[in-house]
């Protein structure tokens, strides 16, 4: 028996959901939580749920892709969070990073995560917190997440405690020397002359 032949569109491989995003900067699907940017707070967001990401939509204009999570197996939440997003409601209560539920998928790489545990050990809870967010703040308005994490790791291993001012200082934007531009202007008799073969020619 001979095949049909194929559609000339690809079937649908998502299912479409509306989620509305919290105060907290998320939403929860399907057993899992997801943060999106503070900006979508309050907003009904439309969302194609594919088996490896969600793709987010205000009307009909996408503004988010993000990874699918899945719940934990033991019934639990999933968390599918990016510091970048909860930052701004951090920095109101830093304290908040303590008790955080997701707090182990916050941190983008080992080396922030182990800079709080030195700085809880070293500072005690309301400083060490302040620090911390601080810290990730500055990852995420310098863009030196990467950078910021091999410093955070020489610290570490020298025993030192990370410095937040320190580090704000030598990850600050570098002073960039504005050219010099000189403009010559021409002389006037130029224009004298112009005006003179213009005349000429009619």
């Amino acid at each position: 028996m001979a095949l049909k032949e194929l559609p000339l569109r690809k079937t649908t491989d998502w299912e479409e959901v509306h989620v509305h995003v919290t105060s907290s900067s998320a939403f929860i699907l399907r057993k899992v939580f997801y943060s999106v940017p503070s900006r979508l707070i309050g907003q009904r967001l439309r969302v194609h749920l594919y088996d490896d990401r969600l793709e987010c939509f205000q009307g009909s204009t996408p503004i988010l892709t993000l990874r699918r999570g899945r719940p934990q197996p033991s019934g639990k939440h999933g968390h599918v969070v990016d510091y970048r997003h909860v930052i701004p409601s951090l920095r109101r209560k830093p304290m908040a990073l303590l008790n955080l539920v997701y707090r182990d998928q916050l941190f983008p790489r080992r080396a922030f995560a182990l800079t709080f545990e030195a700085l809880l050990a070293g500072l005690g809870e309301p400083p060490a917190c302040r620090a911390m967010v601080g810290i990730l703040a500055l990852a995420h308005e310098r863009g030196c997440e990467g950078e910021l994490a091999l410093a955070l790791q020489a610290d570490l291993d020298q025993g030192v405690l990370p410095d937040l001012a320190a580090l704000i200082e030598r990850f600050r934007p570098k002073d960039v020397a504005w050219p010099t531009i000189v403009v010559t202007l021409p002389s006037l008799a130029v224009y004298d002359q112009i005006a003179i073969s213009a005349g000429a020619a009619a």
